[in-house]
């Protein structure tokens, strides 16, 4: 049996079994990535409902995993040379699981750069641009009279999604074949239907990019996964 003690998180969210994968997440855009690329190279994992109230987020138990306080984190017991390994941010995440197992990170050195390229893609462009439009749309910044970062963060959402649009001419995915950056980006995409901002952003407009989506949540891994944790805590 793997010992995870040397871990304090594990004291606030204990591991029925510690010989398999601890995901500590919640089911966010980013949260879902880590659930998904589980379900989808068929890794043994255990799911911990870490919400994002500073209760949870915030909490030593919390940090001592990831001290940037941001889900999804995980530990795997059976990591580099047989010890135990804690990480953090998603996009390390997935590339470590790819790694791993040798999943969806394409066949050769080529596609796997590739494919790198798309995710970070995802991780510095899609990922905070979309979510910044989030906040400016939706939440707290919705209420501010100025619309110049309402309209920045629009525009460039827009722009990316243009790049994404080409990208996906005449393919199914976003790099090679079915990768993490398919993983990484789709839920990204779809947040936009959360946040409220497809009609604001030309979803509709679109040809490639819808299709991709409901390709990506058509899969049963990701069917599975978009719900892991489960924020009912059941």
């Amino acid at each position: 049996m793997a010992d995870l003690s040397g871990f304090p998180i594990t004291a606030r969210w204990p591991a029925k079994d510690p010989s398999v994968i601890q995901l500590y997440s919640y089911p966010t855009p980013n949260g879902v990535k880590a659930a998904i690329a589980l379900e989808e190279m068929g890794l043994a994992y255990e799911p911990h409902l870490v919400t994002l109230a500073d209760a949870d987020v915030k909490s030593p138990a919390f940090l001592s995993l990831n001290p940037n306080n941001k889900i999804p984190a995980i530990i795997d017991p059976d990591g580099p040379d047989g010890e135990p390994i804690g990480l953090w941010e998603s996009g390390a995440i997935l590339l470590y699981l790819a790694e791993k197992t040798g999943k969806l990170i394409g066949k050769s050195a080529a596609d796997k750069h590739r494919i790198t390229q798309w995710l970070m893609f995802q991780m510095g462009g899609v990922g905070p641009m979309f979510g910044q439009m989030g906040f400016f749309w939706k939440f707290g910044g919705a209420k501010m009279e100025d619309p110049t970062a309402r309209n920045r963060y629009r525009d460039e959402a827009i722009r990316l999604l243009a790049v994404i649009e080409k990208a996906l001419d005449g393919q199914d995915w976003i790099a090679v074949d079915y990768s993490i950056a398919d993983i990484a980006l789709a839920p990204w995409i779809n947040a936009l239907e959360f946040y409220g901002t497809k009609d604001q952003v030309g979803y509709h407009d679109l040809k490639n990019v819808p299709a991709y989506v409901e390709r990506f949540y058509a899969r049963p891994a990701v069917d599975k996964g978009k719900r892991v944790p489960d924020p009912s805590g059941a």
